[in-house]
């Protein structure tokens, strides 16, 4: 899996976009690069290439739908099941103390794609809010995504959750 992922580190050290258009466009039709661990009738899981702690997933819908709005019922409650099943594999693989599930809707609100919906699935640990993200704009993950996609993707194959 390492080279999958080695543009990416650069990547993200020099700020160059390797996917052009919506990144979850791109990896709902993508391979494993894309770090998509799960897929659905409707909605897909993949790892957050800047993520807050370890483990930092997204569900998103397949279809291009910028606004909560804009998804039906089925497809909010497979993106729920999946979010629920997903809770379930990173409390498994990374025992946190707590998570935090969010919508980021409209730029104001946080959000780094706005014409994508998607749901962030945060694991938190006790202590895991430091100085460095609020002093240095940094965050501090003690893990590589390359790592953290093979634990989950092992997890979810095992039949985990």
């Amino acid at each position: 899996m390492e080279h999958l992922f080695a543009p990416w580190r650069m990547a993200y050290v020099s700020g160059v976009d390797l996917v052009t258009g919506c990144i979850f466009c791109a990896a709902a039709a993508g391979g494993p690069e894309t770090l998509t661990l799960l897929r659905g009738e409707r909605v897909f899981a993949l790892l957050n290439r800047y993520p807050y702690t370890s483990g930092h997933l997204m569900v998103a819908p397949v279809p291009h739908v910028g606004d909560l709005s804009g998804l039906d019922g089925p497809t909010i409650a497979e993106m729920m099941v999946m979010a629920q099943r997903l809770v379930g594999v990173l409390r498994d693989v990374y025992a946190p103390h707590g998570f935090n599930l969010g919508l980021n809707l409209g730029e104001s609100a946080g959000a780094g794609v706005v014409d994508h919906v998607h749901l962030h699935l945060v694991p938190r640990w006790r202590g895991d809010t430091n100085f460095m993200s609020v002093s240095a704009g940094l965050r501090v993950l003690p893990e590589d995504l390359t790592d953290t996609y093979g634990r989950l993707r092992s997890a979810l194959e095992g039949g985990h959750a």
